[in-house]
């Protein structure tokens, strides 16, 4: 491994203009990094990587690196990029527990997050080493959100989270597990409280319904909720997954290594929305895909398809008549997520678009005053390293709001 990682760093050409730095959401220095690492100084590496993105060891291992650092590495038009994620994987699991945030004086200012999720976890710590009071209020039992029960512990082990929330702990963060934000406490008690600012983290956790016949079978399961605890599903050795996305591939390999002999995932057009690279993996571990066919229903037996036809640009122009059963022993809706409104129901003046997504000013402020959010919550599900570079917008923001 440590001879792979120092090969990779020996190839990168250290270019006057990075361009792997421009496709990094969050704009990480990677030749500095790489320079750094190959003059062995690990710990000034790992520093400057934390300065800079938090989660540097989460995003490592599960960004989408070909559309972004490896993507757009020079290297990579005439031959392999730099895998600029192995560098950064190395650097950050050997920095992250040995890692010293000196936070500044107490600023003598709390800030609420609620949800701790990236946009949580990214804000709640940037917050705390700048010398402010952090409670995190998470709904469910362990912190983490989407990384916690939405991505598979083969893809993202849940132990890094563990050693997060240790961090955290350490840096005088205080987490109240268990705990929602819009039932028992609302908004505005926390203001009561002396809370100088509020910070919404809390993601896209309803899932989008397909609004047909049979949606509410017992042989039918949402993939968030599935990918959330695959332990309690009797799915059986047939599955039907309804989606080709990111999470759809996750469901898919989640359901293949937990002994499904038959995974099928459909999509009415002739593309996936997941990446090439979440393709390649699924279809590794047996995964087959199904294009051009429509979801009509679904039955005790399987899913109902329509044909999907298509004009000479391949896009859709209509449905052929006849209807195909597949068969399943359970069908997987994974077609994306949407926010829960139980914040905007129970807090005067917050208001969402016409899909529940918060509505945020330049300067990440929802519609009432000291209320800021960032991630999911406002854009829609997106990734995990965009949601970190949004948090730190909405950092500077709160710190300029509390300090006016």
């Amino acid at each position: 491994m440590a001879l792979h990682i120092m090969d990779e760093s020996n190839r990168c050409l250290n270019c006057k203009k990075p361009m792997c730095k421009q496709g990094c959401p969050a704009h990480t220095p990677i030749p500095q990094i790489i320079q750094l690492f190959k003059e062995n100084k690990l710990m000034e590496a790992g520093e400057i990587l934390f300065e800079n993105n938090p989660l540097s060891a989460i995003c490592s291992a599960v960004c989408n690196h070909e559309m972004q650092c490896a993507g757009h590495c020079v290297l990579g038009k005439k031959g392999n990029p730099i895998h600029f994620s192995s560098v950064e994987n190395f650097i950050s699991d050997a920095y992250l527990d040995r890692m010293i945030w000196k936070p500044a004086a107490k600023k003598g200012k709390n800030v609420a997050i609620i949800g701790s999720g990236p946009a949580g976890m990214t804000a709640s710590m940037l917050l705390a080493k700048k010398g402010y009071g952090i409670t995190v209020f998470e709904a469910k039992e362990k912190i983490g959100g989407i990384l916690q029960y939405g991505i598979p512990e083969f893809r993202l082990p849940k132990s890094i989270l563990t050693r997060y929330k240790n961090k955290m702990l350490e840096m005088g963060i205080q987490i109240r597990p268990n705990t929602t934000i819009g039932g028992a406490l609302k908004i505005e008690d926390l203001f009561r409280d002396g809370y100088a600012c509020v910070f919404i983290a809390t993601g896209v956790w309803r899932p989008k319904t397909l609004g047909i016949h049979g949606e509410s079978l017992g042989n039918v399961h949402f993939g968030l909720d599935y990918l959330a605890d695959p332990s309690v599903y009797n799915l059986g050795k047939t599955i039907a997954v309804i989606g080709m996305g990111n999470a759809a591939m996750d469901v898919a390999r989640t359901a293949l290594r937990r002994g499904a002999g038959k995974v099928m995932l459909f999509a009415r057009g002739k593309e996936a929305a997941a990446s090439s690279h979440e393709m390649s993996y699924a279809r590794l571990d047996g995964a087959e895909f199904i294009y051009g066919k429509a979801i009509e229903s679904i039955t005790p037996d399987g899913p109902v398809f329509k044909t999907s036809i298509f004009d000479e640009e391949d896009n859709i122009i209509g449905y052929e008549k006849e209807t195909e059963l597949v068969h399943a022993d359970s069908t997987i809706i994974s077609i994306s997520q949407c926010p829960k409104n139980k914040l905007i129901l129970t807090t005067k003046g917050l208001k969402g678009s016409d899909k529940g997504l918060l509505i945020v000013d330049e300067h990440l402020m929802t519609t009432c005053e000291g209320v800021f959010a960032a991630g999911d919550v406002v854009h829609g599900p997106s990734t995990v390293v965009a949601a970190v570079e949004e948090s730190k917008r909405a950092v500077n923001s709160m710190i300029e709001y509390m300090e006016g």
